[in-house]
């Protein structure tokens, strides 16, 4: 199913249009130069309780100079993991953790009292143009 409402979703056609429950189509924020857009929770769909999210970054192009700036945030009481396709981006968190994440590669943070975090594309990353 594609996150963009002007592409009708595939269904298979023994199951029909009558076995769709519920279209889920992700509210967009932008973060400063690329979207985030989160289909869970949605208004319709609720009860997967309030912690858990789905989130989809991308696909994004920077430009020379350009990246991924995500100030520290906290995300109290819930765990995230990341994977990413392509691009990459710095992690860092306030309980010293601190990698680079590539595609391929999953990244669990588990955030209780408070841990903030940030991404981050590293100054490397930003000597020429790039895809996320």
């Amino acid at each position: 199913m594609s996150w963009n409402p002007a592409i009708a979703p595939a269904c298979p056609e023994e199951i029909g249009l009558d076995a769709i429950d519920t279209l889920i189509i992700p509210r967009s924020r932008d973060l400063g130069g690329f979207e985030v857009r989160r289909a869970l929770p949605a208004p319709r769909r609720q009860m997967v309780g309030p912690f858990i999210f789905f989130d989809q970054v991308g696909p994004a192009e920077f430009l020379t100079g350009q990246g991924i700036d995500v100030r520290p945030h906290p995300h109290i009481g819930l765990g995230t993991v990341t994977y990413l396709y392509r691009g990459e981006f710095h992690h860092r968190d306030s309980t010293g953790a601190d990698q680079i994440i590539r595609p391929g590669a999953l990244n669990w943070m588990v955030a209780g009292r408070g841990v903030t975090h940030s991404e981050r594309t590293k100054p490397e990353g930003r000597s020429g143009p790039q895809s996320l």
